[in-house]
């Protein structure tokens, strides 16, 4: 990141901006393309099944829908990279220098994990087939309308996961495979829900711990 120019003491250009940008798009579409494979083929299987005859066009306007939620996230998360790297709260590799910060962030994302609005999300997104029935447009605008929601579901099932990054390394590619692996096992996983509520008490206790200065990373 700093041969690219992102000096740790240095202001933003509006090339560091743009960069970070590109960077969270293509790993959000690196850690999402997995878990989003599924509902993809099966709406492609349904248009095929209700006689559509553009499905070739309809499918990527579904999954341009659903990119566009993460093409959105991806902006707001340069935001908070941004603030961070201006309140000189990141450290080289691009993770929370304080552990104050750093244990927040696990509290608050492993607080999300444990919410009804987790667990409402999550469902949605463990099935696929209930989503299609109940949101179910026609046409290319009702294609991309579908993605949306589905993206949105997505979000609100994953975002505060993807906060982790902050704390481990937004550049940790172990961490970024790790993440995409975990949120393919929440949707995916015959014990996805209670994963979810697992992982989320321990990353409670690890922020406690981190913030508290009795865990140092």
């Amino acid at each position: 990141m700093m041969e690219m120019g992102m000096s740790m003491a240095s202001p933003w250009t509006t090339a560091d901006v743009l960069f970070t940008f590109a960077m969270w798009v293509v790993m959000m579409i690196g850690m999402m393309a997995g878990s989003a494979m599924p509902v993809l083929l099966l709406f492609a299987g349904a248009h095929n099944g209700r006689g559509g005859s553009r499905a070739p066009f309809v499918v990527p306007m579904f999954a341009l829908g659903y990119l566009a939620v993460w093409v959105g996230f991806s902006a707001c998360a340069t935001l908070a990279q941004w603030a961070l790297h201006h309140a000189a709260a990141l450290s080289p590799e691009l993770a929370a220098s304080s552990p104050r910060v750093g244990g927040a962030i696990l509290c608050a994302a492993g607080l999300y994990q444990l919410t009804p609005a987790k667990r409402a999300c999550l469902r949605h997104c463990r099935s696929p087939l209930g989503f299609l029935m109940s949101h179910w447009r026609d046409g290319s605008a009702g294609a991309l309308q579908m993605g949306m929601r589905h993206g949105a579901y997505c979000l609100g099932c994953c975002w505060a996961l993807m906060g982790i990054l902050f704390v481990v390394g937004v550049m940790n590619l172990v961490w970024v495979a790790a993440l995409a692996l975990f949120v393919l096992l929440e949707k995916v996983g015959p014990a996805g829900t209670a994963l979810a509520r697992v992982a989320g008490a321990a990353m409670v206790v690890v922020g406690v711990l981190l913030f508290t200065g009795m865990l140092n990373r």
